[in-house]
């Protein structure tokens, strides 16, 4: 057996921890440092489910890991078809990892497809495993192959193992009494059995998941079963996985605790369980289905028992209306939604911002514009966040970086929004929402106090001495005018988009009293407390690369790379978009280049430029996808050395 330390930098970059030798006539096991496996068949081949079973059993041995699930927007794409391919890659390691990957180690291809619209980001050398009973005449035709690519040459520069899936899967089950059909579905499931073997996965879990995930179909579960199973045995016998591979726990990269693999989507919806737990308020979901925000209406359903109320309503204006109606009534109000949700939504986060009510709108983001790209990721709505109002109507703006950071984003969000009684945007995107990492959970006493004291009684005195409600009456820090329950007696006040009279809410057409208010609201934002920017830089560096929200994973292992390599570069991530960290300008004048990589085509370097007139220089993407780590270190190697 030998042993070699990797350096961090060739850590960074996924390079052979070591290889262990098994006695002779058992198959050798080699010891890799990390591994990135994409799984790619149609829409139909369930390869969402294989990764997320991978994912799963991954988590429980306690490796790190990050995933990038891709589906089509389709419902169901035409078979065989290019539209049609759905994919499903995760990266995992026994060290601190930040993206899913910039290309697979391994590819299982389910057909013709699959292999033509991932074989492009597979490097040289890579391991492909393909379903050789899909590589008809017919199939390779419907995606241009005029010849197999398994026998003509084309992939001789991978490490190609071809495998009949589907007969396989059939034989396997052929005592189960079910038709062809019925038996291939569950090819996915000897795909997994496979890559289980060779990467030595947990098994118990997926094997339990499929007894109860098809616990009213029994002869289903038990056919899935011992389709993993029969691909698990598959790799144990055959001469053609002459090798198998162990990625150890991940023990030196997490703090200790208690960790579950979790999504972004996900993490949203217990972090607004745990805001709402701990502001001691009712939730309420007031929303209308849409990717790739659908998952928190889905989850949040499922937790009555913590008070949670869920409405899907009949579109998006109807979802945020009932929302504010119940901000009014005294609960912790979300709205989730995607950016052509947000568009319909406007004029009624206008009124939240007139009313001042504290109000949670979840901007799940994706490609745009219109009804653009539903299941792919990007950032293109911080301007539609910052203004896409009538008016003055400013609102904060919270952006997570991570999946699992999203439930501590949730949180914010709330805090923010009930401490000064304000609608806060929320501006996740598909990337985060789908994507999964390890989570520690936090004990409760970790958690912020977010309690709220409504108004009881009279707040103002008269000139002749009566005692009366003014439900404009500002508490002196934060701005925040009182929040009255609705029925209580004394507290009657009026309610509406119509401008208010400063104090009394009445009515009011001044216009120095509208200018007083709009310049009031503004400050009330302005002045909402956020913590300083954090700045990593270890060396000085004269270049800073600023982010915020999905793209802290790319740029920090970008960075990693690029000091790894010997460069000096500092880095910045903005959770607080509205207002900025007060520091913001003087972290920026201190840094002779400033680079902000964005999934858009510039909106924070275009607010970043007006505000603090800073040179600051966009490097950008719309294609869908997150950025990957290899192409980010080099534009940012480009500024360093410009």
């Amino acid at each position: 057996m030998t042993s070699q330390v990797s350096s961090p930098a060739e850590q960074a970059d996924g390079a052979v921890v070591g290889e262990q030798r098994k006695p002779a006539g058992v198959k050798d096991v080699h010891r890799l440092d990390r591994v990135i496996i994409r799984f790619a068949g149609d829409s139909g081949d369930g390869m969402q489910l294989t990764g997320d079973r991978f994912t799963s059993e991954t988590a429980s041995f306690g490796n790190d890991l990050s995933t990038l699930p891709n589906f089509p927007a389709e419902i169901r794409a035409p078979a065989g078809t290019l539209p049609g391919v759905s994919s499903f890659q995760l990266h995992f390691a026994d060290h601190d990892i930040l993206t899913p990957g910039d290309a697979p180690d391994v590819l299982v291809a389910m057909n013709p497809a699959a292999l033509k619209a991932n074989i492009a980001d597979v490097p040289r050398g890579a391991d492909i495993i393909v379903n050789t009973d899909e590589f008809t005449k017919r199939a390779l035709q419907k995606v241009g192959y005029p010849a197999s690519p398994l026998d003509d040459g084309t992939l001789d520069a991978y490490s190609l193992h071809p495998v009949p899936l589907t007969t396989l899967t059939v034989e396997a089950l052929k005592d189960f009494g079910l038709t062809r059909k019925e038996a291939e579905r569950s090819k996915n499931m000897f795909a997994l059995g496979l890559l289980s073997w060779m990467y030595h996965r947990p098994t118990e879990g997926t094997e339990k998941f499929l007894k109860s995930k098809f616990a009213k179909k029994p002869e289903i579960a038990a056919a899935n079963i011992a389709a993993f199973r029969a691909g698990w045995n598959f790799g144990e016998t055959t001469e053609d996985f002459a090798v198998s591979y162990e990625i150890a726990p991940a023990t030196t990269a997490f703090p200790t605790g208690t960790y579950r693999n979790i999504s972004g989507n996900l993490a949203l919806s217990y972090g607004l369980i745990a805001a709402s737990r701990q502001a001691d308020l009712p939730l309420f979901l007031g929303s209308y289905p849409i990717t790739p925000a659908s998952d928190i209406l889905h989850e949040l359903s499922r937790h009555k028992n913590f008070g949670v109320r869920t409405f899907q309503a009949e579109d998006e204006i109807a979802g945020i209306g009932a929302a504010l109606g119940a901000a009014f009534g005294g609960s912790l109000a979300v709205t989730t939604t995607s950016g052509p949700g947000v568009a319909l939504k406007s004029e009624t986060i206008g009124l939240a911002v007139s009313m001042e009510l504290p109000l949670l709108v979840l901007d799940i983001q994706r490609g745009g514009p219109s009804t653009g790209l539903p299941t792919k990721t990007e950032q293109a709505d911080l301007l539609q966040a910052m203004f896409g109002r009538n008016g003055e109507a400013p609102v904060p703006i919270v952006a997570p970086c991570t999946p699992a950071d999203c439930f501590d984003a949730a949180l914010e969000a709330a805090r923010i929004a009930l401490t000064y009684r304000t609608p806060v945007m929320l501006l996740s995107d598909g990337y985060l929402a789908n994507g999964s990492e390890p989570w520690r959970i936090p004990d409760t006493e970790e958690l912020p106090d977010l309690t709220v004291q409504f108004a009881q009684g009279p707040n103002h005195t008269l000139d002749d001495g009566s005692e009366v409600f003014w439900p404009y009456k500002r508490d002196p820090h934060t701005l925040a005018r009182p929040w009255a329950i609705p029925g209580t007696p004394g507290l009657e006040h009026r309610i509406g988009g119509i401008e208010k009279q400063d104090g009394t809410g009445n009515i009011s057409y001044d216009p120095a009293n509208h200018d007083f208010m709009v310049r009031t609201r503004q400050a009330k934002i302005d002045g909402i407390d956020v913590p300083d920017l954090d700045v990593d830089d270890p060396h000085g560096a004269r270049t800073l690369v600023l982010g915020w929200g999905s793209t802290y994973g790319p740029i920090t292992a970008a960075v990693r790379r690029l000091r790894g390599a010997g460069e000096s570069i500092a880095q910045a991530h903005l959770r607080h978009l509205n207002p900025f960290p007060r520091n913001l300008g003087a972290v920026l004048k201190r840094y002779d280049r400033v680079v902000i990589p964005e999934m858009n085509l510039g909106q924070l370097a275009t607010l970043v430029r007006a505000k603090y007139l800073v040179d600051a220089h966009s490097y950008n993407q719309v294609n869908g996808m997150p950025f990957k780590a290899e192409q980010l270190a080099t534009a940012l190697k480009e500024a360093i050395d410009g």
